[in-house]
C-alpha cells in the first residue's frame, strides 16, 4: 500500500475542519469528553503507557499512567463550561463583542518524553476550538501515536464526525515530513527540542514553541526542610525526571545547607563524593551530549550502569552532586533528564537569586523557578527580578508548573518561556491559543480626554 502524502493528509484535514466548524458548543464539549475517555479508560491507558516506555526507553509506565490521567482530567476541568464557539464575551460599555473562530488546521510536534499526554492535550485543545489537528511525533513515539490516532478516530466516527479531524504524519515519522507539515498548516504548536522549536519559527507559519527547562529551586533559611525535601524528591523522581519542569538544581542557603542535605538523604537522595561525581559525569555525557542510554532511567539503574558499589545505591531514588560553577564547562549546571540533582550553596537569599540568574544564562531562561520558604515577600521578589515566567512556591515543581488541582495554573504540558526563552508566549499553552478572536465593534458615547487631564500632572511638575 503506497504511503499517504503530507499534501493528502492536509487536504483531508482542511475538509474535515470545514465540516466541523459548524458544530455547536454542546457537540464540541461532548466530543472532547469522549476523546479523553477513550485514552483514559484504564486498560487503554495502561497498555499505551507500557508501550510508550517500551518504545522510547524513557520514564516508567506507572507515572505515565498517572500523568495521562491527571493532566487530562485537569484539562477537562479547565475546559468545562468554557465557551469556545460563537460569542464568548460582550463588553457593552465599550461596544465590543468577542467571537471565537477556529485557527484551521493545527500541526502539533510532540516529544518522546510525553508521547501520550502531550498529543492528547493538544488534540483536546484543538478540537475545543473546532480545529483539525495533525500530530508529528518523535520517531521513538511514532508507533504509540499511530495507536492513539486510531483510537481517537474511532470515537470521531462513532459520534458522527469526520475521521480526518485527527491525523498524524505518515509512518515512519521523519524530520522531512515534520518540516513539510509545519510549512503547510495554519498553526504550528511545538513541544520538544530546541531544533524543532527553531524550525517551527522559521517555517513561515504562525508558531507557538516552548522553551527548554533547567529548573532551579531555592531552599532558604526559613523553609520547612522535611516538607521541601519530600516535595523535591517526589517531583524529581516522577517519570524518571522526563518533565521539562523537573528540578535540575537546588540552591540552598548556607544556614540550612547541611540540614537540607540530611533531609534529602532521608527521602532517598544519595550524595556523591568527588570521585563518584566524576564517574557520573563521564558516563552521563558523551562528547558533550546526554547519554541516551542513561537519560530517564531510575537512579538505581544509573548507579548500576556507572558501577557505583555503595549499598545505598540500590535503594537510591535520586543522585545528588555538589557544584559551584555554571556553563558548558560545568554540565551538571544544565538539564539532565534524569534523577540527578545538582546542589549549590549560597551565602544568603540574594546570592541564591544571583546563582539562578547565572544558571539560566546557560540554560532554562524563561521557564520557571521554585522556592521553598516561609517568607511571604520572597516569591514576589523573585517574580520581579528573575528571568522566569513562573515562580512555584512550596510545591513539587514538575507537578505544579503545568497545572495542579492545588493551584490556579492551567493544566498543560507546554510551558511558554516568553522572550527570555525565545518563545512567542509566556503562559501555559491552553485552548485560547487555538482560537482566532473576532471583535465586533459598535459605536459608543465618545470618551475624549482634555489636554489638562492627560498632561496636567506632567506640566505642573516639569512645565510645558
Amino acid at each position: 500500500m503506497p504511503q499517504i502524502s503530507i499534501e493528502t493528509i492536509i487536504k483531508q484535514a482542511k475538509a474535515a475542519q470545514t465540516e466541523f466548524e459548524t458544530a455547536g458548543q454542546e457537540v464540541v464539549d461532548e466530543l472532547i469528553t469522549g476523546l479523553a475517555w477513550a485514552l483514559l479508560e484504564p486498560e487503554t491507558n495502561r497498555s499505551l503507557s507500557n508501550q510508550a516506555v517500551h518504545d522510547t526507553g524513557l520514564g516508567n509506565a506507572d507515572d505515565k499512567f498517572t500523568k495521562n490521567y491527571r493532566k487530562t482530567l485537569g484539562l477537562l476541568r479547565d475546559l468545562k463550561n468554557v465557551t469556545s464557539v460563537g460569542v464568548i464575551k460582550e463588553i457593552p460599555e465599550k461596544g465590543l463583542v468577542e467571537i471565537a473562530r477556529p485557527v484551521g488546521v493545527v500541526g502539533a510536534v510532540t516529544p518522546s518524553t510525553n508521547p501520550i499526554a502531550t498529543p492528547l492535550n493538544n488534540t483536546i485543545n484543538a478540537i475545543k476550538g473546532r480545529n483539525s489537528i495533525i500530530l508529528a511525533p518523535s520517531p521513538k513515539g511514532d508507533a504509540v501515536c499511530e495507536l492513539i490516532v486510531e483510537i481517537l478516530q474511532k470515537v470521531l466516527v462513532r459520534l458522527g464526525h469526520p475521521k480526518h479531524l485527527i491525523q498524524k504524519i505518515p509512518s515512519p515519522a521523519s524530520k522531512e515530513a515534520t518540516n513539510k507539515l509545519m510549512q503547510s498548516v495554519d498553526l504550528v504548536v511545538v513541544t520538544g527540542s530546541e531544533k524543532n522549536v527553531s524550525s517551527a519559527y522559521r517555517s513561515g507559519t504562525p508558531a507557538i514553541g516552548v522553551g527548554v527547562g533547567n529548573v532551579a529551586v531555592i531552599i532558604d533559611e526559613t523553609a520547612d526542610l522535611k516538607s521541601a525535601a519530600r516535595k523535591v524528591v517526589t517531583s524529581k523522581t516522577f517519570d524518571n525526571a522526563t518533565s521539562c519542569s523537573s528540578e535540575n538544581s537546588l540552591v540552598i542557603v548556607d544556614d540550612v545547607y547541611e540540614n537540607a542535605i540530611e533531609a534529602l538523604q532521608e527521602e532517598g537522595g544519595v550524595l556523591l563524593d568527588h570521585e563518584e561525581t566524576q564517574e557520573l559525569k563521564d558516563n552521563l555525557w558523551i562528547q558533550g551530549k546526554l547519554n541516551p542510554h542513561l537519560i530517564a532511567k531510575s537512579a538505581s539503574e544509573i548507579a548500576t550502569v556507572v558501577g557505583f558499589q555503595r549499598p545505598e545505591m540500590k535503594q537510591a531514588k535520586m543522585l545528588m552532586v555538589e557544584e559551584t560553577g555554571t556553563g558548558s564547562e560545568h554540565p551538571f549546571s544544565g538539564e539532565k533528564l534524569s534523577p540527578v540533582l545538582t546542589l549549590y550553596r549560597a551565602e544568603n537569599f540574594e546570592n541564591a537569586c544571583q546563582k539562578i540568574i547565572e544558571l539560566y544564562e546557560f540554560q532554562g531562561k524563561g521557564h520557571s523557578v521554585g522556592l521553598h520558604s516561609k517568607d511571604e515577600t520572597r516569591p514576589l521578589e523573585m517574580g520581579l527580578n528573575l528571568p522566569a515566567c513562573r515562580v512555584i512556591v512550596n510545591q513539587p515543581h514538575c507537578l505544579a508548573t503545568g497545572g495542579s488541582f492545588g493551584n490556579g495554573m492551567p493544566f498543560s504540558l507546554s510551558m511558554g518561556c516568553g522572550t527570555w526563552g525565545r518563545n512567542s508566549i509566556s503562559d501555559n499553552l491552553n485552548y485560547r491559543h487555538f482560537l482566532n478572536i473576532v471583535r465586533v465593534v459598535h459605536p459608543v458615547t465618545p470618551v475624549e480626554p482634555s489636554e489638562e487631564e492627560i498632561f496636567g500632572d506632567f506640566w505642573e511638575k516639569y512645565g510645558r
